[in-house]
């Protein structure tokens, strides 16, 4: 297939690349049996499969399931690249855990005869649409995914379903360091508590703070502006150098604690000005976005 087909494809959408994946094509090669099923040891792990934490209770739970119901969708599989008769699992590793768990002997199959980069997207394809990755292998995915076949962060939005905004803010939880990142697959930390961090002074120990504390997005998103130490800047006086009354410093922060960002208010007459500060374009593409959900 050749690069302009493959792009075409992809610009699809996910709903379409899902049911591609589900569903069996023409072309697509019979698995070892007439029911489709092979010999769960002909299978193998895609070492580059972006999801690398299975739950144990998860696990557990899925293998009762498939105890009491078999494995009701197919593993999506291409045949090894580096071993003959054997076969490479692109989509649905979890289940093939599972079900040797359960004792199975054999699982049902589908075949796809792709390349390295076809097998990756659909891997990250499955896994995102199922919401099986942790932000974190989500973010690492997405890595490989550019680093290993040049893909741009529109190219990424358009294959997988998602806004180029939403591929950029995950990619950036990279930028983290390993405790947050920790944090993040053990869920203690959303994505979204976690990307107010990148730029923050001390993003380990606001992260801490964060989880200690419960704080919601909005809440972690005004602390990551303050100075060292979490004390809230001062408000600049007003018009004339006297100080700014108690409600318009209540609304300040009401604003600032709603938005995330540090917002000033100068009253000018019967008129004023708000000014709103933001340290990245990607909380100013956020405050846009923002904005414009709200009309």
């Amino acid at each position: 297939m050749s690069e302009d087909l493959s792009r075409k494809r992809l610009g699809r959408g996910l709903a379409a690349l899902i049911g591609e994946i589900d569903r069996p094509a023409a072309a697509e090669k019979p698995a070892a049996n007439a029911d489709g099923k092979v010999p769960i040891e002909f299978l193998s792990p895609n070492p580059k499969n972006p999801r690398r934490h299975f739950g144990d209770a998860d696990l557990t739970d899925l293998a009762q399931s498939i105890r009491e119901h078999g494995v009701v969708q197919p593993v999506v599989a291409r045949p090894s690249p580096t071993q003959a008769g054997r076969y490479e699992i692109i989509a649905g590793e979890r289940r093939w855990r599972a079900a040797q768990r359960a004792g199975l002997t054999e699982i049902p199959i589908i075949v796809r005869d792709v390349n390295d980069r076809t097998a990756l997207e659909l891997a990250i394809i499955e896994n995102v649409q199922r919401t099986d990755l942790n932000p974190v292998e989500e973010a690492l995915g997405y890595q490989q995914l550019i680093d290993d076949h040049g893909y741009t962060q529109a190219d990424l939005g358009n294959v997988i379903g998602k806004s180029r905004s939403h591929v950029a803010n995950t990619l950036r939880l990279l930028k983290l360091p390993d405790v947050i990142r920790d944090m993040l697959v053990d869920g203690a930390l959303s994505a979204g508590h976690a990307r107010t961090l990148v730029t923050a002074q001390d993003p380990a120990g606001l992260a801490r703070q964060i989880v200690e504390e419960g704080l919601s997005v909005r809440q972690a998103e005004a602390l990551a502006q303050m100075p060292a130490g979490g004390t809230p800047p001062k408000a600049k006086p007003a018009q004339g150098g006297s100080d700014k009354d108690a409600d318009t410093l209540a609304l300040e922060k009401l604003m600032t604690d709603t938005i995330g960002m540090i917002v000033t208010i100068e009253h000018k007459g019967k008129g004023g000005a708000i000014r709103v500060n933001y340290r990245s374009l990607e909380q100013l593409d956020e405050l846009c976005r923002r904005l414009k959900d709200e009309r």
